[in-house]
């Protein structure tokens, strides 16, 4: 029931939107024309008052319609229910007369039992009428299936024996008859109109209360259905038009070609708002349709679970509604309309397009980072992939065959260009990540190689929009100049330039920040990594080269330069990471770095001695950072600058040259255990001479950086 419901809904509304758009077309001029007496100069008031009575009675046609859009479900049942009745009424009284003018030609004077064609003539108007009868019982709900028997008179007085000449009478009272009761049925409803609109005003005020003008303008929209509404309307139009021009073989339309027929009948239904609405609703839910079947072809039934808000078909809609009216497409004639409804449509479907992109893009690019092994789902990723490349490819050529080059047109190919170009960066990224899959170890600098494709990428497509807007410009100064094409212009140049080329420089400007915070950060010896004992909290892998924060965490160097790449804080305590080299080297709250006994004990790219980079603070160096003593359990770490204290020390903060207590080992799974062992640094470091350096001052903290240096 709630789907009939929903369905009557939107069928039961649909002729008030048709009547409405009947309504536009009629020209009352054209129609008083018609009207005006050929003959004679006399009735001058008639002439001026026509035009007025039919404009007058255009507006209260519109009125009308509007009133039954609006109308509650129940009450257009009810309306509708009375209609039908009225109509088959009016069906019944007209076969009635029928059958009274065939009796007075045949002119049989007889019984009608007594001839076997007048008999059949008769049994036949006696069922239609009978059924009709009881027709309108049901529809009305009613056993008083009497009440609409008047049709029935003409009929029952020929059975009757009543002269031929009295069955016109009979007609007309039958007529009467019901002509009154129609009048009574009318008078005792003539207060419901008034009742429904003050009951509508009441909970339009009682809505305005409870959920403002906004919240009621989308209660209003969801249950008139208006999205459903109009696109049933507009494909009715649709659909009647277009038979229209297939039956007409004489008409030249029909000698273009399908394509044609079908743009010159999408032209012929968007000559009104109604209709240019309407067509707006069923591009909107052509391109949905479109989008869910792209999702439902790359992920199968589970891409319908989470959607996107952008990916509903609202910017292609919103798209051709606003092109419509920018360009006075409802003003033009039926070939000019045609040729700009399919500039129109090609626009939005170049924006259905990039839409499937940013649904394809992700999902191919998963599939590659995931090693998935199911050859059919990357089959369907892979030949997505390559529609969306030539496709547009295919539009852009014929759109530039067809048409005249110039500004407009060359922003409709680079549009289609720009799509290539970004199908053929996710290819190439789907491509490294499926070469990767098939080696045994993975590629060095994997990450950067997805930066340069990307990089490339959106390059081309500055250069693209760079050639676009140089065109324009180009062309309003030496050719033709216009504020739209100045308009258009600037605002291409600050999208598609400006946004671009800020967008590319601050993610090169964090990279390359990124790049110098992770050279600057000192690495790890392998004592600091063997009592660190911990797996890296970004990759959770385990770590035989590592870097160390100013707070004392351990990371990859390429974990964190990832990390660092999407915001430069620490992944665990959420510390600004700054450079090491940043910091005062007197500072308070820091503490020397032991110095390895040996070379290889400080471990570079590949096990390599590790040397200072460019901007990174050497072994000895001070680290910035928490002072205190703790233990992080989210990553293991145990801090290199603890209080020489043989009981548990204080946590805080500026404890610099301190020593960790006896016994102090860090574990995996716990905090640490303190026992009687003779104080070593946390960092574990085999330089005996360099350890006994460490104190418990500021002086002996100062010596001991010395002797480092």
């Amino acid at each position: 029931m709630p789907r009939l419901e929903a369905a009557a809904n939107v069928a039961l509304r649909v002729p008030a939107l048709a009547l409405l758009d009947l309504l536009y077309r009629w020209d009352a001029a054209a129609v008083a024309e018609l009207l005006r007496p050929r003959h004679g100069d006399g009735i001058r008031g008639d002439a001026l008052l026509r035009p007025r009575a039919l404009r007058g009675a255009s507006c209260v046609g519109h009125v009308l319609c509007v009133v039954l859009l609006v109308l509650p479900v129940r009450s257009l049942v009810r309306l509708y229910l009375h209609l039908l009745t009225a109509l088959l009424l009016c069906a019944g009284h007209q076969r009635a007369s029928d059958y009274v003018h065939h009796e007075l030609e045949r002119g049989f004077q007889g019984a009608v039992y007594s001839d076997m064609a007048e008999f059949g003539r008769f049994s036949t108007a006696l069922a239609g009428q009978v059924c009709i009868c009881i027709l309108c019982a049901l529809l009305m709900r009613t056993r008083q299936a009497w009440l609409f028997a008047a049709p029935l008179l003409p009929v029952l007085a020929r059975l009757c024996g009543f002269p031929l000449h009295a069955l016109p009478l009979a007609n007309t009272f039958a007529a009467i008859l019901t002509s009154m009761e129609v009048l009574y049925v009318l008078s005792s409803h003539i207060l419901v109109p008034f009742q429904l609109a003050a009951a509508a005003c009441r909970e339009i005020l009682q809505a305005m209360e409870l959920y403002r003008l906004l919240a009621l303008g989308v209660s209003l929209w969801s249950q008139l259905s208006v999205p459903l509404l109009f696109l049933v309307f507009w494909l009715v139009l649709f659909s009647l038009r277009l038979s229209s021009f297939l039956a007409s073989s004489s008409s030249p339309v029909a000698q273009q070609g399908l394509l044609f027929v079908l743009l010159s009948s999408v032209a012929e239904c968007c000559s009104t708002p109604y209709s240019l609405i309407g067509l707006t609703f069923t591009v909107s839910y052509l391109a949905l349709g479109v989008l869910n079947l792209c999702k439902f072809y790359l992920l199968g039934f589970g891409a319908f679970q989470n959607g996107n808000v952008m990916h509903r078909g609202v910017t292609e809609g919103v798209t051709l509604l606003l092109l419509a009216l920018q360009t006075g497409l409802l003003d033009l004639q039926v070939l000019q309309r045609t040729f700009l409804l399919s500039i129109i449509l090609f626009i939005v479907v170049t924006s259905t397009l990039q839409s499937m992109i940013e649904i394809a893009d992700p999902i191919v690019l998963a599939l590659g980072a995931s090693r998935s092994r199911s050859l059919w789902k990357h089959f369907r990723g892979v030949s997505m992939c390559l529609f969306l490349l030539i496709f547009p490819c295919f539009m852009a050529y014929k759109i530039a065959h067809f048409f005249h080059l110039d500004f407009w047109l060359l922003i409709l190919v680079s549009s289609c260009m720009l799509t290539s170009l970004q199908v053929m960066g996710t290819l190439f990224i789907y491509a490294l990540f499926m070469v990767e899959l098939l080696q045994d170890t993975p590629l060095e600098r994997m990450d950067e190689i997805i930066y340069c494709v990307n990089a490339v990428s959106r390059v081309l497509e500055f250069l693209v929009a760079v050639c676009v807007v140089a065109y324009g410009t180009w062309e309003s100064l030496f050719g033709e100049w216009s504020w739209m094409g100045a308009s258009v212009i600037i605002i291409h140049s600050y999208f598609n330039v400006w946004l671009r080329a800020q967008s590319g420089w601050r993610s090169f400007l964090l990279r390359r920040e990124a790049a110098k915070k992770i050279n600057s950060l000192p690495r790890a010896t392998r004592g600091q990594l063997r009592d660190h004992n911990d797996v890296c909290a970004i990759c959770f892998q385990d770590m035989q080269v590592a870097v160390i924060t100013s707070c004392n965490h351990f990371f990859h160097g390429a974990c964190l330069r990832k990390w660092l790449y999407v915001q430069d804080t620490c992944p665990m305590c959420h510390q600004q990471v700054t450079p090491a080299a940043t910091k005062e080297d007197g500072s308070a709250g820091t503490a020397a770095q032991p110095v390895p006994a040996h070379e290889d004990e400080v471990l570079g790219d590949g096990g390599a001695p590790a040397q200072p980079w460019e901007d990174g603070a050497a072994p000895g160096e001070p680290l910035g950072g928490d002072g205190g003593a703790h233990r992080d359990d989210r990553a293991g770490v145990c801090s290199p600058h603890l209080s020489a204290h043989p009981d548990p020390p204080a946590l805080g903060k500026g404890e610099a040259g301190a020593v960790p207590p006896p016994g102090a080992v860090p574990h995996r799974d716990g905090p640490p255990r303190w026992g009687t062992q003779q104080p070593t640094p946390c960092a574990a470091s085999t330089d005996r001479s360099a350890s006994s350096g460490l104190g418990t001052g500021r002086s002996q903290d100062s010596r001991s950086d010395r002797r480092l240096s």
